[in-house]
C-alpha cells in the first residue's frame, strides 16, 4: 500500500486541479485579445452603422502570437438593445460560424502578436434585414464569444436631419445642448405606420448616453418632427488626448516614456478637474487611431504599432466617488481595468491600461453611490462643446416581428 496515492481523495483533487488549469488557461487566453476596433471607412472613425451594401472593417490582435483559426457570426436586438428572438435565418443569409482567415504576424515589435482583419459585412454572411446587431467573435462555441461589437444597418427610408443649440434653462443656462431633428421620408407613407415608430438618439457613439423611444412631437406632410424639450443632453466638455505614435518621445500630452526589460511605458501629463470656462480643443468624439512613425516614416500600424503600459493621471484630493478612464478604445466600460486608484503620496488618481500606440480621446467619468456614470463631473459641461450625436429611426414593418432602422442621421458640426 506505500507509494499508493490513488485513492479517491487523490483522485478528485487531481480533478479539481486540471479543472482549475483549464479555467486558468482559459481566462488568460481571452485576456490575449487586444486593440478591438469596428473601423468604419467612410466616416474614418469607429461609427459602427452603414447602410445596406456598405461594410465596416474589424480589427483586433492576439498577443498570444499565435494563429489560431477564429469564428464570428451575428446577433440581431430590438431596438433598445435587447434580445428579440429571432433565428439566424430570420435575418441572414450564409454560414452561422464564418471564419476570420485574415490574419499577419507582428513586426519589428517588443510585444509580439498577431493582427486579424475583416471586412464584413460579406459573402459568407449577408444579413437580410435592418435593425441593430451584433458581430460575435469566437473560438470553439458562440456561446463562449471572446468578445461582441456592436453594429448597425439602416434602409434608405427616411432622412434625418439634426439641429443642435443652446438649451436655455434658468437654473443651469450653459450646461445644456437642445436637439431637434426632423425625420422626412424617402417616399409616402412614413406616417402611416406612426405606431411603431420612436427614434433613439447618442451621444459620441456612447450608449451609456442614450435617449431611446423618443415619438414625434407633430408631424408636417411627409415629415416627422421631434422638437420635445427633454431632447436635451449635458454638453460635456472637449476630450482629452495623447498621442504616442513616436513611442520613445515625450509629446503630444505625454509627459515621459521608459523601456524596461523590453516593455514600454508611457506617462501621461496629469489632468485636472472642474475647469471654470469651456475652451475650445479640437478632438475626434472619443475615437482612437493605431499608428507608428518613426524617424518621420509612418509605419504600418496594423502590425507594427507596438504595446505600451499608458499611465493616465488626475490631479484630485481624495474622493468617495469611482473614477474611470474612457473613450472608444474600451467602449466607455467602467470596469476593473479602466478604474483609477488613488495614489496619496502623489496626490492623484492614477490608472495603467496596456494600449497599442497612436492616438487616442478619453474622458474621466465618476461614478457615485448610485451606480450612475457622470461625464462632466471631472472636465465639466458646457453647451458650446463639439459633440457627435447620432439619431436612428427605429419602425416595425407591417406584419414582421423584429424592429427595423428606417433611417439614420448625424450631427458633427461645432455648436458656435
Amino acid at each position: 500500500m506505500d507509494g499508493d496515492f490513488s485513492g479517491p481523495n487523490q483522485i478528485s483533487k487531481m480533478k479539481l486541479i486540471s479543472i482549475l488549469a483549464l479555467f486558468l488557461s482559459i481566462f488568460s487566453f481571452s485576456q490575449e485579445i487586444r486593440s478591438i476596433q469596428v473601423f468604419n471607412p467612410k466616416t474614418n472613425d469607429e461609427t459602427p452603422v452603414i447602410m445596406h451594401g456598405e461594410q465596416l472593417v474589424l480589427r483586433f490582435d492576439d498577443l498570444s502570437n499565435s494563429s489560431q483559426i477564429y469564428r464570428y457570426t451575428y446577433k440581431h436586438y430590438n431596438r433598445n438593445w435587447e434580445e428579440d428572438g429571432l433565428f439566424f435565418t430570420e435575418f441572414a443569409n450564409g454560414s452561422m460560424n464564418a471564419l476570420i482567415d485574415n490574419f499577419q504576424y507582428s513586426f519589428n515589435t517588443y510585444q509580439k502578436y498577431t493582427h486579424y482583419e475583416l471586412a464584413f459585412p460579406n459573402e459568407k454572411i449577408q444579413p437580410k434585414i435592418s435593425g441593430n446587431y451584433e458581430i460575435i467573435v469566437f473560438k470553439d462555441s458562440q456561446d463562449k464569444p471572446l468578445f461582441t461589437k456592436r453594429f448597425s444597418i439602416y434602409e434608405d427610408g427616411a432622412n434625418l436631419g439634426i439641429n443642435v443649440t443652446r438649451f436655455i434653462d434658468a437654473k443651469n443656462p450653459g450646461l445644456k445642448q437642445r436637439l431637434e431633428i426632423q425625420a422626412t421620408g424617402n417616399g409616402a407613407g412614413i406616417t402611416n405606420n406612426l405606431s411603431s415608430l420612436s427614434l433613439s438618439v447618442i451621444q459620441n457613439n456612447n450608449w451609456g448616453i442614450a435617449l431611446r423611444n423618443l415619438r414625434p412631437s407633430s408631424t408636417l406632410g411627409n415629415q416627422l418632427l421631434f422638437q420635445q424639450l427633454g431632447l436635451a443632453f449635458p454638453g460635456n466638455n472637449e476630450f482629452y488626448y495623447f498621442d504616442n505614435k513616436i513611442i520613445n518621445q515625450a509629446m503630444d500630452m505625454v509627459a515621459n516614456t521608459e523601456n524596461i526589460d523590453g516593455r514600454n511605458y508611457t506617462y501621461l501629463h496629469p489632468v485636472w478637474a472642474f475647469p471654470a470656462d469651456y475652451q475650445y480643443q479640437p478632438d475626434v468624439n472619443g475615437a482612437f487611431y493605431f499608428r507608428r512613425n518613426d524617424l518621420g516614416i509612418e509605419r504600418n500600424a496594423d502590425r507594427e504599432a507596438d504595446y505600451s503600459w499608458v499611465y493616465f493621471a488626475l490631479d484630485s484630493q481624495q474622493s468617495d466617488k469611482d473614477f474611470y478612464v474612457l473613450g472608444m478604445f474600451n467602449d466607455y466600460k467602467a470596469d476593473e481595468k479602466s478604474q483609477m486608484q488613488y495614489d496619496e503620496k502623489a496626490q492623484k488618481y492614477i490608472a495603467k491600461i496596456y494600449l497599442k500606440q497612436g492616438f487616442y480621446n478619453y474622458i474621466i467619468a465618476t461614478k457615485g453611490s448610485g451606480g450612475q456614470l457622470n461625464y462632466g463631473d471631472v472636465n465639466g459641461n458646457f453647451w458650446q462643446t463639439e459633440n457627435l450625436y447620432q439619431a436612428f429611426l427605429y419602425y416595425t414593418p407591417f406584419g414582421r416581428n423584429f424592429d427595423g432602422l428606417m433611417g439614420y442621421g448625424e450631427f458633427r458640426t461645432p455648436v458656435r
